[in-house]
């Protein structure tokens, strides 16, 4: 079973969704027991990573978040989830991030003619052997919708870039913990091979 934490943010459905397609039991809870005994974990979202932050710490999800971490359940961030797994990000100055990873979020910059929001279908660089992107060819083709990016300040946990006027940081992995800028569950065949992916190492522990 996975767990998708539910904190008030826009786009939880779309993932139980997709998840449901491919046959993977889900739950949408707040609920600590319901979580920490989840074979996985997904933090989707979107919206505004001040508000986001503080919705989690209304629901007293961010210490059930890093107990979640602690105890090496394999855990995905999906878009604004990506983001809040980071330290900070500009859009909320003086907010603290999850910090569950090393890095910052920055604003796209809005020059050379680049409409931000940066929203549509956009091909990813893979590296570093990414667990997620397993079974697909180089320079496979997902879907954004974000106005702000990561720089990720360990370089081999970065498993994917996608450039968009500047190297965006996509999609990284460390351990346990997973992340993607991009939207799995809208980026068709390829967003259910990452899906399924995920999936595959929340069983790997029960193999």
């Amino acid at each position: 079973m996975i767990a998708i934490i539910d904190y008030d943010a826009g786009n939880i459905k779309s993932v139980e969704k997709a998840l449901q397609f491919l046959g993977e039991e889900t739950v949408i809870t707040r609920d600590r027991d319901t979580i920490l005994s989840a074979d996985g974990v997904i933090l989707p979202g979107v919206g505004a990573f001040g508000d986001a932050m503080g919705k989690l710490r209304e629901y007293g999800l961010v210490n059930v978040i890093h107990e979640c971490v602690d105890r090496q359940i394999p855990f995905m961030g999906i878009c604004l989830g990506l983001q809040l797994m980071f330290e900070s990000s500009e859009e909320s100055p003086g907010v603290e991030g999850l910090s569950l990873l090393a890095g910052r979020i920055v604003r796209i910059p809005g020059d050379g003619g680049l409409k931000v929001p940066h929203i549509g279908w956009n091909n990813l660089h893979l590296c570093n052997g990414g667990e997620l992107f397993k079974g697909l060819e180089e320079n496979p083709y997902v879907y954004f919708v974000h106005s702000y990016y990561l720089q990720a300040e360990e370089p081999e946990i970065v498993k994917a870039v996608a450039r968009y006027g500047v190297p965006i940081h996509a999609a990284v992995e460390k351990g346990r913990l997973f992340a993607c800028q991009f939207h799995p569950e809208k980026s068709s065949t390829v967003g259910m091979t990452i899906l399924q992916n995920f999936i595959r190492v929340t069983r790997k522990g029960q193999e």
